[in-house]
């Protein structure tokens, strides 16, 4: 993807060294919702099934905390943040403003490679679905809307659409209501068709209609709960 775009996070702002390899992983599993809201991070038990230091694992998990994906608290440790009601709004009322100006900017100057980063993208999604691996699909489907950022060139929509795209990822594993992945797929391929034709409007009212969508599959009144273990979870 070049400099415009990066899976799940620009790696310079990562931890450095096992710490950093901690960090993607866990950070993967809770895009992915394999680790739910609410789950312990002990730094024992992530540090035995790493292989790594109570101070590396400390270094990952407040690297998670600055990306607001976990919350450390006092004499308890560090669990997967749980967004509340009040939040789940706010973040879906943020991207319904910032997110349609983003498309219209990225269809401005969109290019033939970035389309195709785009298709590739959304092949992926298809793929995961078909091999039946949710997890990856919805993690996908939301870092699609981080490319779309990235192609805009605009450094703090960027960083303000990879955090509420994390936050979505969290709020979506407790209040998610449908079936379905959370980004069907015809509306990113409806955007790809409007970046295409260079059109600033369509993209903008695609996009607007899309995270309103989303934002209408939320039931404020759920909340999951995960009573796996972490070696579980991660497959260690």
């Amino acid at each position: 993807m070049g400099a415009r775009a990066s899976h799940y996070q620009n790696l310079t702002d990562l931890p450095q060294g096992k710490s950093r390899d901690i960090y993607i992983e866990l950070q993967k599993a809770i895009l992915s919702h394999s680790l739910l809201p609410g789950v312990k991070l002990s730094e024992d038990e992530v540090g035995e099934l790493f292989g790594a230091s109570r101070t590396i694992v400390r270094t990952a998990l407040q690297a998670l905390a600055h990306s607001q994906l976990v919350t450390i608290e006092k004499n308890r440790g560090a669990f997967i943040a749980q967004p509340s009601v009040k939040e789940a709004q706010e973040v879906f009322e943020a991207r319904e403003l910032i997110e349609p100006r983003v498309a219209g900017m990225a269809a401005k100057i969109i290019t033939p490679k970035d389309i195709e980063i785009l298709q590739n993208h959304i092949k992926a999604e298809h793929d995961a679905i078909a091999a039946g691996d949710k997890g990856e699909a919805l993690s996908l489907s939301g870092f699609f809307h981080v490319i779309i950022a990235d192609i805009a060139e605009h450094d703090v929509f960027s960083k303000i659409v990879r955090s509420l795209i994390s936050r979505s990822s969290l709020i979506i594993a407790l209040y998610w209501k449908r079936l379905d992945t959370t980004c069907e797929s015809h509306s990113h391929h409806a955007l790809l068709d409007a970046f295409a034709e260079n059109d600033v409007q369509a993209a903008e009212k695609i996009m607007k209609s899309h995270i309103v969508d989303l934002h209408s599959g939320l039931d404020l009144k759920s909340r999951s709960q995960s009573k796996q273990s972490l070696a579980t979870i991660l497959n260690k």
